[in-house]
């Protein structure tokens, strides 16, 4: 029989992307750390930007790993929170001899520099386990040389607060956003203004043709305003400006939104809020007519999982989103959202446009789907899921040749 103590391996989380850092990256890896806790002694390395820079902190990893498994002997496990600190972990020499995890979230994987795609990618073989936070994210691993049977599927969670929280009334926003409801119902997004988001295609090909009382909320990162930053990018050649925006998190489809809005078409029947606080976002979420997630494909891009899509569904609204990559994974069709073709004009349309006619016909499938989102996504369940593949990593040697010997994958 184990020894209790020996089936709880002590693990050591390695990441650049943690609070106070915002994101959903940097909450899936709060998360998850706090969770693993629950189950054994967990050790941190994270990226601090108050103390150093984040080159810094990469130049200095493989020393800052070796000295914590120096002062921290039981560590058997390290896991890396993305693609982009593994491949920079792939050069690293001390702790071979330690099992080794990567997540991956779906960009990480895409990212459109042909010598990560080539020569870096392949060499996560190396590596003892692959986590995708979707098929969709796993399958784009595997088509670049990652072996299936190292790869396993856990979906993100989901803060079940969401629900909890009272919001505020229609009154109060109106009092605080007195530009908006005035034409009653409406609908939202949120999320940065990044292309594969569908923004400005939505604008362009859906808003456009709604009737004239429709109302659209945008919520998330705004900037009214071209920055210096902006023009200097727009300089640089189409490839290198992609791959830069890529890496940055850039705003690439600010200034697609921007030229839209100033459409009178377009601009009459849409509010950017920018960004608004937590409490307002999720009574805004709570009052509307449906939520809007519609992803369009951008190559070398892609949306990992749709966590923002869950927190909507929690809240409590209709969900209606791109049934395109990882979003498949956070909404499961007439479960706890609708699903739309991506890029499909008409679809949408006729899917907003019957929301619209008749709110009320949802409101029932708004309350099934909500209890769908909280049964089955928590962090919890995410990351008791984690926690059965570092166990059975640490205890089964051959887990990681194991637990898959086809292309079907491994979830949990």
């Amino acid at each position: 029989m184990y020894n209790m103590q020996l089936l709880r391996p002590e693990i050591l989380f390695v990441s650049h992307k943690h609070p106070p850092g915002t994101g959903g990256m940097e909450k899936q890896n709060y998360e998850l750390v706090e969770g693993i806790a629950k189950y054994t002694k967990i050790h941190r390395l994270v990226f601090q930007k108050d103390k150093e820079s984040l080159l810094m902190f990469f130049w200095q990893l493989n020393r800052s790993i070796l000295r914590i498994l120096k002062e921290n002997p039981n560590i058997q496990i390290v896991h890396f929170n993305d693609g982009l600190i593994a491949a920079i972990a792939l050069r690293h020499k001390g702790y071979q001899n330690l099992k080794r995890v990567v997540t991956l979230h779906g960009l990480d994987v895409v990212f459109p520099w042909p010598y990560f795609q080539k020569k870096i990618l392949p060499k996560f073989n190396m590596y003892d386990q692959i986590i995708a936070v979707s098929h969709a994210t796993a399958i784009e691993a595997i088509n670049r040389g990652i072996a299936p049977e190292k790869v396993t599927v856990i979906a993100n969670g989901v803060d079940h607060q969401i629900a909890e929280i009272p919001p505020k009334s229609l009154e109060e926003l109106q009092n605080r956003y007195p530009s908006i409801i005035s034409k009653g119902s409406f609908m939202i997004t949120l999320g940065r203004p990044v292309q594969r988001k569908g923004f400005s295609w939505l604008l362009d090909q859906v808003v456009r043709e709604m009737p004239n009382e429709f109302q659209l909320l945008m919520i998330g990162p705004y900037n009214a305003k071209s920055s210096w930053l902006e023009k200097l990018l727009n300089l640089l050649p189409k490839r290198i400006y992609q791959m830069l925006t890529l890496f940055l998190g850039y705003p690439s489809d600010e200034k697609n939104i921007r030229k839209l809005l100033k459409d009178p078409d377009i601009g009459s029947k849409v509010e950017h809020l920018g960004k608004i606080p937590f409490d307002d976002l999720r009574s805004f979420l709570v009052h509307s007519s449906s939520f809007l997630m519609p992803n369009i494909q951008v190559p070398g891009d892609m949306e990992g999982f749709g966590l923002v899509c869950l927190e909507a569904s929690l809240a409590g609204t209709l969900v209606l989103a791109s049934a395109t990559e990882g979003i498949t994974d956070a909404i499961i069709d007439k479960k706890n959202g609708i699903l739309v073709q991506s890029g499909d004009k008409e679809a949408w349309k006729s899917i907003m446009t019957k929301v619209y006619n008749n709110p009320s016909e949802f409101q029932d499938d708004k309350k099934k789907y909500q209890s769908y989102s909280k049964q089955h996504y928590s962090w919890e369940k995410m990351s008791a899921s984690y926690w059965n593949v570092f166990q059975n990593l640490y205890t089964n040697p051959t887990f990681a040749h194991s637990n898959n010997k086809s292309t079907e994958l491994h979830v949990l």
